[in-house]
């Protein structure tokens, strides 16, 4: 990790859950990160509970990543105020409360697919034509992924529909693959991983599914992922991580 001291770290949805604990975990390995979500306030807070020598090292950026202006800014403002980009946790994300084949779903399940696409797609693209510029200097898109990304889990018919959800997740699987063609392409040292973990303890699970899982599976932590994240970025600079899965011990699907 010593290589990314003092390097520049974008982390998306960064004011709640594995967001939170990605910042918390990149800060404390001796980063600097940038905290984008549209609770700028959250962002703020966590960084008050951070010891007092890291609290300079996370920055607060008000970002819908669905609006592409607001990413562009966001890393503008990185680019002029801090120099660059060299880690993207790409991790924002949401869940429909609906049913894919439910009357008048229109609107949630388009949220769904401008955060967790093309919100993907405009942090992402930043991100690389920032690292492009930063030559043979490293840099890593984390893709924060799922295993609905893999398989789409059987809930049965007592909990909710997953919905568009897992589409969106199978969707970031593939571009992966196809940005770390692209970044070859283009003869970078930027390298692009997808972290797939199982059910985690957040508020992206609507109440109801939330409820019923505490009660009947076992969850990871976030910082589960945020662990995964680092050891990701920690390998060595000639090793392409393509995914890793986590899942909680005794999970069921």
């Amino acid at each position: 990790m010593e290589r990314w001291r003092n390097k520049v770290a974008v982390v998306s949805g960064a004011s709640a859950g594995i967001g939170a604990a990605c910042a918390r975990a990149l800060v404390g390995a001796g980063l600097l990160v940038v905290g984008l979500a549209r609770r700028q306030e959250r962002i703020e807070q966590l960084r008050a509970q951070l010891p007092l020598p890291q609290q300079q090292r996370l920055h607060a950026v008000q970002c819908d990543i669905t609006n592409e202006s607001q990413v562009l800014q966001a890393f503008d403002w990185t680019k002029r105020q801090l120099g660059g980009v060299h880690v993207l946790v790409n991790n924002a994300g949401i869940m429909a409360t609906t049913e894919l084949s439910g009357a008048g779903n229109t609107q949630p399940i388009r949220d769904t697919v401008e955060t967790n696409i093309m919100g993907s797609v405009y942090c992402i693209r930043e991100a690389f034509q920032a690292m492009r510029l930063q030559q043979q200097q490293p840099g890593h898109v984390i893709i924060v992924n799922s295993v609905a990304g893999q398989q789409v889990p059987n809930l049965g018919t007592q909990l909710p529909s997953l919905n568009i959800y897992p589409a969106s997740k199978f969707a970031l699987r593939a571009m992966q693959e196809i940005y770390r063609q692209e970044f070859q392409r283009h003869k970078t040292q930027v390298r692009v991983s997808t972290i797939s973990p199982g059910i985690v303890d957040t508020d992206i699970l609507p109440e109801q599914l939330q409820a019923v899982i505490k009660q009947h599976m076992p969850m990871l932590r976030a910082e589960d992922v945020a662990d995964a994240i680092l050891w990701t970025i920690g390998t060595p600079a000639n090793v392409q991580v393509q995914n890793i899965t986590i899942k909680p011990q005794g999970e069921k699907f």
